[in-house]
């Protein structure tokens, strides 16, 4: 349990930090345009990937 609540964290907060460096400079990307899209997907990515542990 305590290892799907860190990939999540983790998940979340590299999905910030990808919004921060490479983020949309448009503004037309559905997901990284915005910063809670970005966390989200990179929450549930960060949650898929640690359910394999």
């Amino acid at each position: 349990m305590g290892i799907k609540i860190a990939g999540i964290i983790v998940g979340g907060l590299l999905g910030l930090l990808y919004f921060k460096k490479v983020g949309c400079p448009t503004g037309t990307c559905p997901i990284t345009s915005n910063r809670y899209g970005s966390m989200i997907y990179g929450a549930v990515m960060g949650f898929m990937i640690s359910s394999f542990f």
